[in-house]
């Protein structure tokens, strides 16, 4: 459904000597109309500066747009002053902030050929809209200089093809009376497309951007090859959405070829090839993408190279890594056809006298030196492709010509670093990363000491083997899609081991010294465990869990008394290689009742004592004798200020005095041990010294571990 519409042109004076003029259309569509099947549609408006105020034209009917430049009469007069538009949104009704537009655009290069060819600016990307206002400010401050004359804004609506409005799914009648069938050009002869050295990247074609044929019917023109890549950026917003990028296109390509004043008047789209933010690539002029086609992007230079256009503005703000990417493999596989390498220099012929950007005279038919990969502003006074952009070109050229950049190995897995050495039992997985893209790269080799051991695709991050015993040397290098090879990386040393290491000791427990209780018995774990390469560490698994250093043999831990506990070990190396040892051991607790006695002995009770009793003795001589079959022993007493002291004897040899003399009160108190090799049968006996003063002596049992 269509409504009628309004325009408004007016001018006023600007405080700083300029001209503003300005246009408003009024909403062309109904917001429902916005995705049914409809053509691309070009138009302009007039600006003309009237002689006083502010007039209101005949109410005419208007379409929606969303892209637009502003034209003027002379195809080489370049506008004297700064454009700048805003515009309303469709969506929201709200008007943009003002927008510079580029109007340093090459002109036509055989504009002299072209009736009624104009210059124009560059095209500017709005998205759905139904209002603008334009203004022209005269930079020199003055206002008695001329603007060109016949100063008209074209509006460009892409339209919605019928694949896109099939997947929006409107009723696509709505704009049945506009849609005419599109006459297709009949096909030039084209000459054989040269074989390249890297891979085509993949392309979105004319037909399927929705391209117009009826607006390029002259057949397309050839160079003999293609020497040199200009990369442009189209301007505009970069808010726009992947989505949108092929309505971008069509508009584009309906801007360029637009009969004047509508249009440029071109004969097809002026760039070979146009990228989106998201790195897909779409063919521009028609011909074939794999021939040298003419194209019309930067002037006195079309006839040697191909033009690539980045969708966007990149004056302050880079282009994605998506976008460059996508950018190095156009440029690579369209000089890759010729042979040339994408990071070289060439001499190209002047086409046209004029300038650079940079202030460089160039002589029609003289040769100058290029890069490969150059800026549009390194060919012609032009801003494009933005600072940002033309500072991103060395990376383009990196990529685009290889080899291989950043490449580093990141991580070994199934390896574990020691110092600066690797260990594995022998499978690892080694893991890189580099900064040239995924899709510039032929392939990854895995070197083992200097020999490919696994290759893998330009797109993997890691590659897997499995070493031989013994020292290696692990590096990976990159293949680029050109074929160059990128130079190995720092080699990592890797050791493969297979041994296990060995429990030279075996664990074991031993009694030690401290408080005693029918759950808790003081004891030292001990072990020696070690390795034919290197020792990582020992865990305890059972009856607790603990882990220690390769150099730890000891523990201090707590058995329980009266069961049975396996003390399970596990040696670990550097490699990985474990050996697990679990020897049981049982600590028994042996009462003093259990004892043999001589000389007169006290029992005394409390809870503070081992089962709740205790021996004591005063009497000079009095003994106590266990005897039992075990490997480590530990006699059991009480402790005070006025305890006296024992003798110790061991298999009928005395081998201790002991003093249980204590500032503190102290009970269970493992006070005196020894340990033996292995379990055999031993006899304890303690005999009561009669200390002076303090002659009583207070036991609780004797402690051993079977």
């Amino acid at each position: 459904m269509k409504r009628r519409a309004w325009l408004t042109l007016g001018a006023v004076l600007l405080g700083g000597g300029g001209i503003a003029t300005y246009a408003a259309a009024s909403p062309s569509t109904e917001a429902g109309d916005l995705q049914t099947e409809r053509p691309v549609k070009v138009y302009n408006l007039a600006l003309k500066a009237p002689e006083t105020g502010e007039r209101e034209l005949p109410r005419t009917e208007t379409k929606q747009f969303s892209l637009l430049g502003i034209s003027w009469t002379g195809a080489t007069k370049q506008l004297d002053g700064k454009a700048q538009v805003r515009t309303r949104s469709i969506d929201t009704g709200a008007w943009t902030s003002w927008q510079d537009l580029e109007t340093d655009a090459d002109p036509v290069e055989d504009a002299d050929e072209r009736a009624g060819a104009r210059g124009a600016s560059e095209p500017l990307w709005v998205g759905p809209s139904d209002g603008v206002e334009v203004q022209v400010v005269h930079e020199d401050g003055t206002t008695s200089a001329g603007l060109p004359s016949g100063l008209k804004v074209n509006l460009v609506d892409p339209g919605v093809t019928a694949a896109e409005a099939a997947d929006a799914a409107p009723d696509p009648a709505a704009y049945a009376e506009d849609v005419t069938p599109s006459p297709t050009a009949t096909a030039p002869t084209t000459p054989t497309a040269p074989a390249s050295t890297v891979p085509e990247p993949p392309i979105v074609s004319r037909a399927d951007w929705g391209a117009d044929e009826s607006l390029s019917p002259d057949p397309s023109e050839y160079n003999a090859d293609v020497k040199a890549v200009f990369v442009h950026h189209t301007a505009g917003s970069n808010d726009y959405t992947c989505a949108e990028s092929a309505s971008i296109v069509r508009a584009i390509y309906a801007y360029h070829t637009a009969p004047a004043p509508s249009g440029n008047g071109w004969n097809d789209l002026g760039y070979n090839f146009l990228v989106d933010k998201c790195g897909t690539i779409f063919e521009g002029r028609k011909g074939g993408v794999d021939q040298p086609v003419l194209g019309a992007h930067t002037y006195g230079w079309n006839r040697e190279s191909t033009g690539i256009a980045v969708i966007g503005e990149y004056t302050a703000t880079g282009a994605s890594n998506a976008a460059l990417t996508s950018v190095a493999r156009i440029a690579a596989w369209k000089l890759g056809q010729y042979g040339v390498d994408p990071n070289s220099t060439v001499q190209l012929k002047a086409g046209a006298t004029q300038k650079n950007l940079a202030g460089t005279s160039f002589t029609s038919g003289e040769s100058y030196t290029f890069d490969r990969v150059s800026g549009h502003r390194d060919g012609y006074a032009t801003e494009c492709p933005g600072n940002s952009l033309y500072a991103q070109l060395p990376t383009i050229r990196a990529w685009a010509s290889g080899p291989v950049q950043g490449l580093k190995l990141t991580s070994l897995t199934g390896a574990t670093l020691s110092g600066t050495t690797y260990w594995t039992k022998g499978a690892i997985t080694a893991k890189w990363s580099a900064t040239t893209p995924a899709s510039l790269i032929s392939k990854f080799e895995l070197l083992v000491d200097g020999t490919v051991v696994a290759t893998a695709p330009g797109t993997a991050t890691s590659a897997s083997t499995t070493l031989a015993a013994g020292s290696h040397k692990v590096a990976v290098r990159a293949v680029h899609q050109s074929g160059k090879t990128s130079p190995a990386t720092t080699a990592l040393t890797v050791v493969t081991d297979t041994t296990a290491p060995v429990f030279s000791t075996t664990p074991k427990i031993t009694l030690r010294t401290g408080t005693v209780s029918t759950t808790a018995v003081p004891v030292t774990l001990g072990w020696k465990a070690t390795d034919s390469q290197a020792l990582k560490s020992v865990g305890l698994l059972s009856p607790t869990t603990a882990t220690f250093g390769p150099t730890t043999t000891s523990s201090s831990r707590t058995a329980k008394p009266g069961t049975a506990s396996t003390w399970s070990m596990k040696a670990y190396d550097v490699a990985g290689n474990t050996r697990t040892s679990s020897p049981a051991y049982t600590p028994m607790i042996l009462q003093e009742t259990s004892a043999t006695k001589s000389g007169s002995w006290t029992s005394r009770s409390s809870t503070s004592y081992l089962g709740g009793k205790s021996y004591s003795s005063g009497s000079k001589g009095a003994s106590l004798t266990w005897t039992f079959t075990g490997r480590s022993a530990a006699w059991v007493v009480s402790r005070a200020s006025t305890s006296g002291q024992a003798y110790v004897y061991v298999d009928g040899a005395k081998v201790a005095t002991v003093d249980l003399k204590s500032s503190a009160t102290a009970y269970r108190q493992a006070i005196w041990t020894k340990s033996w090799s292995s379990s055999a049968k031993h006899t304890v006996k303690i005999v009561v010294v009669g200390t002076s003063g303090r002659p009583t002596i207070t036991t609780d049992g004797l402690v051993y571990i079977k």
